[in-house]
């Protein structure tokens, strides 16, 4: 079955799916974008999501494309029409087609797209083996907090983290700290005990997953902090993992050179990762 996308307004196939060569979203990365898990035939955090493209295309003066009824409802007919049961549904909002010229345009119509696709599932082998992340130094721009389309230093960190045969890439900031990951974010659990994630400032993109497991975290009376922690603490912790809509909560086991507690995913990663899929596939699967 071929797959269908939305353009403009238009269910298409998606070797049919086109914007304009104008589009500012091609021309200066003017525009951004959400991505939502789709689990089961359900959409996971689905509000959640649809609060951070709102805010993103607030924070960038771009107009919505189209109500959040309609846009709910383009959403569940581009999962009806790719048979999507456990995948993704991508969305991207530009400010549209317009001369090139750097200042907004006064009467661009924003652009929108959606694509939906199928993912797999990780093995419980991969799992429990944990995944290795390497270090790099954070070359991005100070609005890490808006879903922006422009990812070319995340794009070269991933990268440089798959020739080194790494699942991700933790950002690290002047100051010696993990920022986040490429596409995901980073927590440690400490010696102690103590679940450790960034803040959700301008450093960092709130991760919808990040939030959910916040909830989860203090619903089962973990210890957690909101802070910054330095790749010295994160070789040295208990446990790592990452998180995102993509990874959900996937152990850590080696930072660079370093091999994170026994080298098998931890006790606290393992049973947040049970809580969240038990999650999604029931409270978030109706947020």
């Amino acid at each position: 079955m071929s797959r269908i996308a939305y353009v403009n307004g238009r269910f298409l196939p998606h070797s049919h799916a086109e914007v304009h060569v104008e589009d500012r979203g091609y021309q200066f990365a003017d525009g951004v974008y959400e991505v939502v898990l789709v689990q089961n035939g359900v959409m996971v955090d689905e509000m959640p999501h649809l609060d951070r493209l709102d805010r993103s295309l607030d924070e960038l003066r771009i107009a919505h494309p189209m109500s959040r009824g309609a846009l709910r409802s383009v959403m569940r007919e581009l999962v009806r029409l790719n048979r999507i049961r456990n995948g993704l549904v991508y969305m991207q909002v530009t400010r549209g087609v317009a001369k090139r010229d750097h200042p907004f345009p006064k009467n661009a119509k924003p652009s929108i797209v959606l694509t939906a696709k199928r993912i797999s599932m990780p093995s419980q082998e991969t799992v429990e083996n944990g995944v290795k992340v390497i270090t790099i130094r954070d070359i991005r721009w100070e609005r890490c907090d808006i879903k922006s389309v422009s990812l070319l230093p995340n794009i070269l960190g991933k990268q440089e983290a798959r020739e080194n045969g790494a699942f991700e890439a933790w950002q690290v900031d002047a100051d010696g700290n993990v920022t986040e990951g490429t596409s995901s974010n980073a927590w440690i659990v400490t010696q102690d005990g103590e679940l450790v994630t960034r803040p959700a400032t301008n450093d960092i993109l709130n991760g919808i997953t990040r939030l959910s497991i916040l909830k989860l975290a203090e619903r089962q009376g973990l210890k957690y902090v909101e802070r910054a922690f330095s790749v010295d603490e994160a070789k040295k912790a208990r446990e790592a993992f990452a998180s995102s809509a993509t990874a959900f909560v996937t152990p850590v086991t080696q930072i660079d050179d370093v091999v994170i507690g026994n080298g098998k995913a931890g006790t606290l990663s393992r049973g947040l990762r049970d809580s969240y899929m038990e999650y999604a596939a029931g409270e978030g699967a109706t947020a």
